[in-house]
């Protein structure tokens, strides 16, 4: 019988076990092959709850399979699957250890964000995603990696607290902690939206990626390109599905990237200004709302993370 793995937990068994594995066929066996099985344990399983937990009276989600989990799974899988590939490769890194251990965990803390059927576990896999990529900046070693991962950090942290913040309003206010349709009636439901918007590097909220992504490693910034803003691309289709405001953010965020990128010389920047451009298209779909909009959306948070890992690589 088929036993129902939470598809983050091979990846996290992985990154502790990548952490102690000594360098050669087998580390390069497990980094390739944890992706293989992770989508394999996708095939065939059904929409709806599948591990509940309950912990002080309260029923918590933390593997559900919602709308557009099982999409995302097999994306980020495939995206994992590259990026290792792509990473082996490269001999001569330092810390070679140290960044595909935490690149796995980095995809699997993805992976529960996209299948929490709660509020709370997605706070714990949110946060999961900053404090293991940020590792994958730290690696570079230089001064400014060392300043630009803090600053990442630190926002991405504050996007945790306003989501943990906006999750325990919205919680005093419909007494549910559920993951699904938020709207931004009260202010739990800006609060999460301002949470979501920073992860998806919103204008003005933008800086951290730019910042942040240009300096970490080769390996590094091909798994940083994949996972985090489309986790939060996730959250807003999850969350926000026809909520006007994301039509007016996505056109703002497909335009002023251009001027940005058209005077900058270093590649990775430019880049991280066309992942901006990219996830407006995605946002304003998610605002318009209509069936074909989500669908559309979500097909080119796919498109994107492949193209967009390629071009980095």
């Amino acid at each position: 019988m088929w036993i129902d793995v939470p598809p983050f937990l091979p990846f996290f068994l992985g990154a502790a076990l990548v952490a102690v594995a000594p360098r050669g066929w087998a580390r390069n066996a497990l980094l390739l092959g944890l992706p293989v099985f992770g989508g394999l344990n996708l095939l065939g399983i059904q929409a709806g709850p599948h591990l509940e937990v309950e912990v002080f009276d309260y029923v918590l989600t933390p593997y559900g399979v919602g709308t557009f989990s099982l999409l995302f799974g097999y994306l980020f899988h495939i995206a994992a699957f590259i990026g290792n590939l792509f990473a082996l490769h490269l001999k001569r890194e330092d810390d070679d250890t140290l960044q595909q251990s935490m690149a796995l965990l980095y995809a699997g803390s993805a992976l529960g964000a996209v299948f929490a059927g709660d509020f709370i576990t997605l706070f714990i896999f949110w946060e999961l995603l900053a404090v293991s990529s940020v590792f994958l900046i730290w690696a570079r070693k230089t001064d400014r990696s060392i300043r630009s991962g803090f600053r990442y950090l630190v926002i991405h942290v504050l996007s945790g607290v306003l989501l943990l913040a906006g999750a325990l309003i919205r919680f005093h206010e419909t007494g549910s902690l559920e993951f699904g349709f938020v709207g931004l009636a009260g202010l739990g439901g800006w609060l999460i939206f301002l949470s979501f918007g920073i992860k998806a590097a919103f204008p003005l909220l933008h800086n951290w990626l730019t910042d942040a992504y240009p300096e970490g490693t080769p390996t590094g910034t091909v798994f940083l390109s994949a996972f985090t803003t489309k986790v939060a691309v996730y959250a807003l289709a999850v969350g926000f599905p026809g909520t006007e405001l994301l039509i007016y953010v996505g056109a703002a965020m497909t335009a002023f990237p251009i001027f940005y990128a058209v005077i900058e010389n270093d590649l990775r920047r430019v880049l991280g200004y066309s992942m901006i451009n990219q996830i407006g298209f995605m946002v304003t779909g998610i605002g318009i709302g209509t069936a074909l909009s989500l669908n559309g959306a979500v097909a080119h948070a796919f498109n994107d993370v492949l193209f967009k890992g390629l071009l980095f690589m």
